[in-house]
């Protein structure tokens, strides 16, 4: 933690608007240099364009990469196309557009012109697919989510409505960089663009009421409010008070593509995190004002929860308390439906889903996992420990296959409404019940080298028999849930566990540790998790 976290964004701090678009539309792209190519990360490709990472060149070969890919795989349906209030992401939706229409692509963009979260156009492309036949379609997402003010961000969400997987965004990075290397010379551009709208807004928040209890909240008159942080859900969190009655606050409805207002996070940059203390600290200064209060990212896919007696929920505890809650008040729901988590989530959701008999499916990091679940309904709820999840509708049916912040902040304040409880406080009654985890990620140094090796390390390679004096039950390197590669490990106990993964972005690899023994037996097995990875990888 520094001295500033947690302080107003000064001057000095705030991005260079102007300087940023202008990189973005002159500069070009290095191709020696592998931070300037495109790839895709579990969000789609992001960089900015000062550092020649995100810029017209780029946006316009993914594009065309994704007309491509969509062709071939017989995807002829409209493309929803949507954008947050990043300053890169107006001038990449007008090249994105500017390509569908050299295309002959129609694109589907917001009938208001404003700002699309991205659970609302995965909402979107469901809705659309349910009776399109063959005709299906699919969408473009113009966002860094939570990322600082310089970024952009560029993903695809394939007819399934949720983030695509790796085999779609391999072909298309691979394409778009080949697509750069020969000139752009294959991108079909026009900048005549002929769009159609769609009504993001409405047909969201109309549909609210098939998934959330929005009726409990206006009856119970709670006084609440929500924080959009600057982003896309600003003008969304004021039509879901108008249509539903509810005694609800807009907080903050600033859009400022410099981010000014926002508290600096735990390492001095801008970043509209809803989870982090440090991010949130002008929300939690109002967290006596109201009975809850709610903060979405720039993309409305991530949320966070205050109460005036917890402060900022820790996202492993409210995803606790909402699939408790949600399991016993969802009496429509499948009773074999699974409960979803990521394998880096904490332990407390295994015993909440165990004390409910629910089957719990533990999968590796991203969303993606998720999805086939959610739309065949064998999965009832999907979450991950960075504060993204989603659910199905009162009677099981899919209804986002993206994460949707909107929907966990509302259901904060239907539990709140039904229990008479806050949140925190029904967290504090499961450790009476199942203990008190003491969870932290932590970062330790890795060469390229070490993190190649650490994302194919086999679980068998772990050697030790003990971890922070407990045996190891499991040396995982696959997803239990689901079989799948975890790139990395991940190391159980009885009462404790560790998972190591390499970032995507820095030389570093992640420790993800748990402990129901307290922060002193926690603080054990860190130290042992990066011995025992070490030892692992030769070191």
């Amino acid at each position: 933690m520094t001295s500033r976290a947690g302080t107003p964004a000064q001057p000095h701090d705030l991005v260079d608007v102007e300087a940023l678009v202008a990189a973005y539309a002159d500069r070009a792209p290095d191709m020696d240099d592998p931070a300037q190519r495109v790839a895709f990360g579990t969000s789609g490709h992001r960089g900015s364009s000062l550092d020649g990472a995100f810029t017209d060149t780029h946006i316009a070969a993914i594009t065309q990469a994704i007309v491509e890919y969509r062709a071939q795989a017989g995807t002829s349906g409209p493309v929803f196309v949507g954008a947050d209030t990043h300053a890169l992401s107006a001038p990449a939706q007008r090249t994105a557009l500017e390509v569908l229409a050299g295309n002959g692509v129609t694109a589907l963009v917001d009938a208001r012109a404003d700002y699309v979260p991205t659970p609302a156009l995965s909402h979107a492309i469901i809705r659309h697919n349910r009776d399109a036949g063959s005709a299906q379609a699919d969408g473009i997402v113009i966002t860094p989510s939570h990322n600082p003010p310089r970024d952009g961000g560029f993903k695809y969400n394939p007819p399934h409505g949720g983030p695509a997987d790796s085999d779609a965004t391999g072909w298309i990075a691979d394409r778009a960089n080949a697509i750069i290397r020969g000139g752009k010379a294959e991108v079909k551009r026009s900048t005549v663009v002929d769009t159609q709208t769609y009504d993001y807004r409405k047909h969201y928040v109309d549909d609210l009421r098939h998934i959330v209890n929005l009726g409990a909240v206006r009856d119970a008159g709670l006084r609440i409010g929500a924080d959009p942080l600057g982003g896309a859900s600003v003008d969304y969190w004021a039509a879901i008070a108008d249509t539903y009655g509810i005694d609800l606050t807009v907080v903050n409805p600033a859009v400022d593509p410099t981010w000014a207002f926002m508290t600096l996070d735990w390492d001095e940059k801008i970043r509209m995190d809803p989870s982090s203390p440090s991010a949130m600290a002008s929300v939690l200064a109002h967290r006596d004002d109201f009975a809850l209060l709610t903060g979405n990212d720039a993309d409305a896919d991530r949320h966070g929860i205050v109460t005036p007696d917890g402060g900022l929920m820790n996202p492993n505890h409210y995803l606790a308390v909402a699939i408790e809650y949600l399991a016993t008040h969802r009496p429509q729901w499948r009773p074999d439906a699974a409960i979803g988590k990521t394998l880096v989530s904490s332990t407390m959701i295994d015993r909440v889903v165990d004390s409910l008999g629910r089957r719990l499916w533990e999968v590796p990091v991203g969303f993606k996992w998720f999805v086939p679940g959610l739309i065949d309904g064998s999965v009832a709820f999907g979450g991950e420990e960075s504060a993204g999840a989603s659910f199905v509708r009162h009677d099981g049916s899919v209804w986002t296959t993206d994460k949707d912040g909107i929907l966990l902040a509302l259901l904060a304040n239907e539990i709140a409404s039904v229990t008479g409880t806050s949140p925190s406080e029904l967290y504090r009654a499961q450790t009476e019940r199942f203990g008190s985890p003491a969870y932290e990620r932590i970062d330790a140094a890795a060469s390229p080298e070490q993190k190649t090796a650490l994302s194919k390390l086999s679980g068998d390679a772990i050697t030790a028999d003990t971890l922070a004096g407990e045996p190891i039950t499991a040396r995982l390197s696959e997803a239990p849930g689901n079989g799948a590669a975890i790139g990395g490990v991940k190391v159980t106990t009885e009462n404790a566990w560790f998972a190591a993964r390499p970032s995507g972005t820095e030389n570093v690899y992640k420790i993800y540790a748990e402990s129901f023994r307290g922060e002193g037996h926690l603080r054990e097995v860190q130290s042992e998790a990066k011995a025992i990875v070490d030892a692992a990888l030769g070191e």
